[in-house]
């Protein structure tokens, strides 16, 4: 047999008894539910929606009649109803008419103003109604304090020692046990809260800084000074020596030819005075250098750069360049400071040695910023060996704002 016939006795096969035996595994179809339906006229289903539509409103309103003249007869009311058309059932609800609107009463015409020819009185307002406005106070302007903080510290009354913590002096009517515990009164550096530019600064006509005048040399004063005296000595000697000259002119003798020799004498004379005086001079002037000795060299180990560097990071720290102007960020400052032996610097000792860039005026800003550096950040010591005191008793800072630098 050919495979084609086989396939396709097997199709049909398999068609044929999912036919017969396949339609048990369909599910039934649901049951058709049937409703009665009654048959409607045009005319019943009209009056079925008449019945249901609401009764319309009455569009059109009647107005009232006047009321009648006494003399004028009511007029005669007709028994004939409006007659109302056939509807089919059911029948529809009669509805009540609206009651006729009340009738308005004619307006009444407004009464015309009376006109005058006279204007009326009008009372000006009187001036103390009037509320004066207060002026203005002015803004106090801040202080030129070099030193800025968050809050603003007055100038303390005493001359008293910079320091962070403020502390009391000791009162003379306190314990005994109290007294022995003096502490010396502190008070912190006055500041303010805004820094005062050139710009805010009051103008005034004086200048605020004069130069010092030139001191002359101390040298040549000493010199000029003694110079003078002795040359009119040695000048007014010889012309005392003429006096006899006369007498040998007198004789025929040949005395006057060494008396002209002798008439040079006095004028080497001077010189020898002058000689004996600029000896003089040098003597007095070897004498006093020699009075003071050359100063020696610090003994010990000298101080180390790590040493030196801590110093310099000390005072750094309390430098406050923020309140400086721009001409005086442009001044480097050199300031020699004499400390104690617990390495505190001693207030009146210190002194600007030189300044480069700037003004004076910028230049003493400067000086003053770097001496407050010094004193705040010294009240407690700076810490320096001891055993090198020689070394650090006499500093000299430079006070540069791109880099300091200690010697």
């Amino acid at each position: 047999m050919h495979v084609g016939h086989v396939i396709s006795g097997a199709a049909h096969a398999g068609l044929i008894g999912w036919m017969l035996f396949g339609s048990f595994a369909v599910p039934p179809s649901p049951e058709i539910e049937v409703t009665e339906v009654a048959l409607v006229s045009n005319e019943e289903f009209a009056a079925m929606m008449s019945a249901q539509q609401p009764p319309e409103a009455a569009t059109g309103v009647e107005e009232p009649s006047p009321p009648p003249d006494e003399g004028t007869p009511p007029p005669e009311v007709s028994d004939t109803t409006d007659s109302q058309p056939e509807q089919a059932e059911p029948a529809p609800t009669e509805t009540a008419q609206p009651d006729p609107t009340p009738a308005q009463p004619d307006p009444i015409p407004p009464q015309p103003a009376e006109v005058t020819d006279r204007a009326p009185d009008i009372t000006p307002p009187s001036e103390d109604i009037a509320a004066v406005q207060p002026e203005p106070t002015p803004e106090p302007a801040p202080r030129d304090v070099p030193r800025v903080a968050p809050r603003p510290v007055e100038r303390p009354e005493q001359d008293v020692k910079v320091d962070e913590v403020v502390r009391e002096p000791a009162t003379e009517e306190a314990p005994a046990e109290e007294q022995r515990e003096e502490k010396e009164a502190t008070a912190p550096e006055e500041a303010t809260t805004e820094i005062v530019t050139e710009a805010e600064k009051p103008k005034t006509l004086a200048p605020s800084v004069s130069k010092r005048p030139q001191a002359r040399p101390a040298v040549r004063v000493a010199a000029a000074e003694p110079e003078p005296k002795p040359e009119p000595k040695p000048e007014l000697k010889p012309a005392a020596e003429k006096k006899p000259d006369p007498k040998p002119a007198a004789e025929p003798k040949p005395a006057p030819k060494p008396a002209a020799e002798k008439k040079p004498d006095p004028k080497p004379a001077p010189k020898n005075d002058e000689k004996a005086i600029n000896a003089a001079l040098e003597k007095a002037l070897g004498g006093g250098e020699t009075s003071n000795p050359a100063p020696t060299a610090p003994a010990g180990r000298p101080m180390t750069g790590s040493e030196k560097e801590a110093l310099r990071v000390a005072v750094s720290n309390c430098w406050n360049t923020g309140s400086l102007s721009s001409d005086a960020l442009r001044v480097t400052v050199e300031v020699s400071v004499t400390m104690t032996e617990d390495a505190r610097p001693v207030s009146g000792s210190i002194r600007m040695v030189s300044s480069s860039g700037g003004s004076d005026a910028s230049a003493r800003q400067a000086f003053e910023a770097a001496r407050r550096a010094i004193i705040r950040c010294g009240a407690t010591g700076y810490g320096l060996p001891t055993e090198k005191f020689d070394h650090w008793r006499e500093i000299v800072m430079t006070f540069n704002p791109e880099k300091m630098r200690i010697k």
